[in-house]
């Protein structure tokens, strides 16, 4: 009933929000009446701040049409390379005229991100995926919002999203020989489970695996988050946060957790933050800072842009991850493609170099939490694993912003060029069953 009230409440407060936008313009327009009211400057400060808090925010563009490339403008186009029910695996493209810098392009490594399902779009990674494209071919999982996907397509687990990992890992493989993987937050669990499971089964895994601020094990250094998830049972999280998809959406009658719940926890986690945050965007709308006026906007059409998340998938991440701590228990089993139960065994893995990142002041994955990953995986030699820490960066300085790009980004840069030779996919892997139906590969343009 909650999302039923939501909805209706945000239905009503649309025209409201559109009135304060027309109002905002009108007031800030010198050759209207209003505009040459002494005043005007704070009243259209007051309704532009009216209309960023009561409109709805839509999922944002990617909007990267173009990269520099050694002092050269390269054009960038997104595709779609696979199309699941729960998720797009996103190409972006390089074109260029120059046939040098092309014969580059095609010689660079391939690269899968694997974006956060956590309440957020992909898009709030777009600064990595831009710092990626200098140097890589880059791929994203693009997770959809389940209130569009209808009941027909089913249910969404955990399992499957380790199993959707895998296919987008063999996609690559299929096309590129192999790939690089890097994982942002929530998916590092789930990414380790796949490669995991690729390795034991003797099929071709990344030649690297890079982690960024994941709950591998989030009993280290336990966060806000971390205890939430601890100090509520399992059965508190499904008869408090799970809500039905009112008819109004595709996806109507399928069990979600709604992104508009988890966008209220992010903000309760720092509200005097926010709060600031607001109050300075006012005075800068008065002063007539556009520039810090639009960096606030851009941050938060990004942040206030939720999701929301299949039920099965959210309760079940809780209880792995957060509450049986079932990865680094050696106590995960996940239901394969063909029905069958497979434990996760990280320390099968012995031919994928491992990179974990965490930032000094991260608030949401504790320090330790991502390093864990290395002693999981024993059979990595210890010459292709390394540990980085960013110094004063929080959870989003690891991959946006002025330290992603100074500090973190020179790392994984590095990393995945030293470990970009190893085996390649011809004659060395037998796939599955299941993905035998997978597309055959193309010629690769950039």
């Amino acid at each position: 009933m909650l999302y039923q009230i939501y909805e209706a409440q945000r239905s009503l407060m649309e025209p409201f929000a559109d009135f304060a936008q027309a109002a905002a313009k009108l007031y800030s327009n010198p050759l209207t009446p209003f505009g040459q009211n002494p005043f005007a400057q704070r009243v259209s400060a007051a309704y532009e701040l009216m209309y960023r808090l009561g409109k709805d925010y839509e999922k944002p563009e990617f909007g990267i049409q173009s990269v520099q490339i050694d002092g050269k403008e390269v054009v960038v186009q997104e595709t779609v390379a696979v199309d699941k029910p729960f998720c797009e695996l996103r190409r972006f493209k390089r074109f260029t005229d120059d046939p040098e810098m092309l014969a580059r392009m095609k010689a660079q490594p391939a690269v899968l991100v694997v974006a956060p399902l956590s309440g957020h779009y992909a898009t709030l990674l777009r600064d990595t995926v831009r710092s990626l494209l200098a140097d890589h071919k880059v791929y994203i999982t693009d997770w959809k919002n389940a209130r569009m996907v209808p009941l027909e397509e089913g249910e969404f687990h955990l399992d499957d999203y380790v199993h959707y990992v895998e296919d987008f890992i063999r996609n690559l493989q299929d096309h590129y020989g192999n790939c690089h993987v890097i994982s942002v937050c929530q998916p590092t669990v789930p990414v380790l489970a796949a490669v995991s499971l690729m390795a034991s089964r003797g099929e071709m895994t990344p030649l690297t695996m890079t982690m960024m601020g994941g709950p591998i094990d989030a009993r280290k250094s336990p966060t806000a988050v971390n205890n939430l998830a601890l100090n509520k049972s399992y059965e508190w999280f499904e008869n408090n946060v799970i809500y039905r998809v009112p008819t109004s959406f595709p996806g109507a009658g399928r069990r979600v957790y709604p992104g508009f719940l988890q966008h209220s926890g992010f903000v309760a986690m720092n509200p005097d933050r926010h709060l600031s945050s607001h109050y300075d965007y006012f005075k800068h709308l008065i002063a007539g800072d556009d520039a810090s006026a639009e960096a606030h906007r851009k941050f938060y059409d990004e942040y206030n842009a939720v999701l929301d998340m299949d039920a099965d998938y959210y309760l079940e991440t809780i209880r792995t991850v957060f509450q049986d701590y079932d990865l680094v228990n050696g106590t995960w089993d996940v239901i394969s493609e063909d029905g069958d139960l497979e434990r996760v065994k990280p320390e099968d893995i012995s031919t994928t170099a491992l990179l974990t990142i965490e930032g000094e002041l991260d608030d949401i994955s504790g320090s330790g939490q991502t390093a864990a990953a290395h002693d999981l995986c024993t059979g990595v030699p210890k010459t292709r694993q390394k540990h980085f820490e960013v110094k004063g960066a929080g959870h989003y300085g690891i991959f946006s912003g002025r330290r992603w790009r100074e500090s973190a980004y020179p790392e994984l840069r590095d990393f995945i060029a030293r470990f970009n030779d190893g085996p390649t996919l011809k004659g060395t892997r037998t796939a599955p069953a299941k993905a035998a139906g997978r597309k055959k590969p193309v010629a690769d343009a950039a």
